[in-house]
């Protein structure tokens, strides 16, 4: 069920949440193992064979990592250790790769040996990509002596946990674990009053903006998909309006997850921080999805470039550091570890050529960032040491890249892609709504013959409500503080603490707390999103 529905929000949470405190004034435990019963029922609304895919995978995880927490106490049995570790990510890569990739691959064989394997219908678990990642991640951190010894429940619980479980934040064992071992599981009214807050916050995302945008981005990529011509206008607004689409969908789920979690007395990781006030792409992806760059980095950038770094240093090569980084070293040690690593972020994110190409792209751009760090640090170090930031013109250019990555992100087809990228640089010609050229007069002529042309298919309606969504989503990115700053007073995410600047000036006048006036504010935002239930709404990452 989604998070935004009447039968989550007034029949599955309050009951959850009753049923978890009246449990957990007799027992913790028994508390704990509704939870658990009630994540279940939460992943089975949406198609009951959804359970019975992920319950096998979940059980053979959990045999793995018994047997690695048991190899692990001895030294000796450090190579049946790392064969059980390389065993349980084959097989979880495995398992992804069937449910998601194996039409994609067959397509793509098709396309390249003209051959014409059948695509039979396979069903792709909720959230597959999320759990596979985090139960490789859970098996690292086991084969890495990190994880104290656990129980089923222990792991059940922490894959199973309902408001991380389809889309994140990616969590971690230590992470999460210690809390619930230490949760009274009882009503507690700090708790509950962040967690709504945090949850009607990232409602209010979800339905009022990213939705209310929807409606007026999809027409052009449909458009572009059927390889009918965009012009300059409506690529443009395509592009910059899906790129808040996403955002506003996706950080509003995780604020949502974040909420939820916090009503259980957990704390979940924050995932995004205001990343489209980035300055530059490696700011950016610090700020975006912010549990999915950590594994990313964690678990494959850092092995690559160890692994690299030890294979040129054992050939007498320079590695990286100081400021004589030679272009060779840049290259391999840099540059290849992160297009590869971006590589498999898009392949992750979804079984079609788009989304690799999103992926390849952002990977050049990092490195090409980081090669302008290195560069800049070589010509100017003093400068260079201080100032990280690209000012005005780093957040223009890293907007700018962001939301053209985002038509492959977004575009069906490589073909409808490469409509709209060829009407954002003019090829298909400036067009306005013909409806808005009758109303224009004398200007309507000067337009003409300026090669300003009329678009039967676009109404002024709907330019006029994509430019005032995009306007009003856009002024809430860059000028509002998100909301981990509004609450940071009271952690509303694992680690979240105000910053010096948070607590004076401006951010300290606008900081929630417990008041009539917050409860009014946060009131008013959740009526706004709860009235804009009944149309159209999916989560554009429930796919994933």
């Amino acid at each position: 069920m989604l998070f935004n529905s009447y039968q989550f929000i007034l029949g599955f949470l309050p009951v959850t949440l009753a049923i978890f405190y009246i449990f957990g004034r007799f027992s913790r435990t028994s508390a704990l193992r509704w939870l658990i019963f009630a994540s279940l029922v939460f992943y089975a609304w949406w198609r009951l064979l959804n359970v019975a895919i992920i319950l096998p995978s979940i059980l053979i995880n959990f045999l793995l990592a018994q047997r690695l927490q048991r190899l692990g106490v001895d030294e000796s049995n450090r190579r049946a250790s790392k064969l059980t570790l390389i065993a349980g990510i084959a097989f979880n890569v495995a398992f992804l790769g069937y449910f998601k990739y194996t039409n994609f691959l067959a397509g793509a064989i098709n396309d390249a040996f003209g051959t014409h394997f059948i695509l039979t219908h396979i069903i792709l678990p909720l959230g597959i990509s999320f759990i596979t990642f985090q139960k490789i991640a859970f098996l690292i951190d086991v084969h890495g002596k990190r994880i104290e010894p656990f129980t089923f429940g222990d792991y059940a619980l922490f894959v199973l946990f309902f408001p991380q479980l389809i889309a994140g934040p990616i969590v971690h064992y230590r992470e999460v674990m210690p809390q619930f071992r230490r949760a009274s599981c009882r009503f507690n009214g700090t708790d509950m009053c962040v967690g709504l807050t945090m949850f009607f916050f990232g409602l209010f995302k979800k339905v009022f903006l990213a939705d209310g945008i929807a409606p007026f981005v999809s027409p052009i990529y449909e458009r572009a998909a059927h390889g009918d011509p965009v012009s300059v206008l409506p690529a443009l607004m395509g592009a910059v309006g899906f790129t808040l689409q996403i955002y506003f969908d996706f950080s509003g789920y995780s604020d949502m997850a974040i909420g939820i979690a916090r009503l259980f007395g957990v704390r979940l990781p924050l995932n995004f921080d205001s990343p489209l006030k980035a300055s530059s792409i490696i700011d950016y992806w610090l700020r975006w999805h912010i549990t999915l760059t950590r594994f990313l980095t964690a678990y494959i950038y850092n092995p690559l470039l160890l692994w690299l770094t030890r294979r040129r240093l054992a050939r007498g090569r320079p590695a990286l550091g100081g400021r004589n980084v030679t272009f060779g070293a840049f290259l391999n040690l840099l540059a290849l570890p992160t297009i590869l690593t971006m590589f498999i972020s898009g392949l992750w994110h979804g079984a079609g050529y788009t989304f690799i190409i999103w992926g390849l792209l952002h990977g050049v751009f990092l490195s090409i960032n980081h090669g302008w760090r290195l560069l800049k640090a070589k010509l100017r170090p003093a400068q260079a040491k201080h100032d990280q930031s690209g000012g005005i013109a780093g957040f223009v250019l890293t907007f700018a890249i962001v939301s053209i990555a985002m038509v492959f992100f977004r575009a069906p087809t490589l073909k409808g892609a490469s409509v709209i990228l060829a009407g954002m640089v003019g090829v298909h010609g400036i067009g306005l709504p013909a409806s808005i050229f009758e109303h224009l007069g004398p200007l309507a002529n000067l337009l003409q013959r300026t090669r300003v042309g009329r678009e039967t298919w676009w109404s002024a309606v709907n330019f006029a409500w994509l430019t005032a969504w995009t306007s009003l989503a856009l002024g809430i990115a860059l000028l509002c503080p998100n909301s981990s700053q509004l609450l940071a007073h009271y952690e509303p995410a694992l680690g979240v603490r105000p910053t010096d600047q948070e607590q004076r000036g401006a951010f300290a006048r606008l900081a929630w707390s417990p008041s009539l006036k917050w409860a009014l504010a946060v009131a008013a935002v959740a009526a706004a999103a709860i009235l804009r239930f009944g149309g159209p709404s999916e989560f554009l990452y429930w796919q994933f």
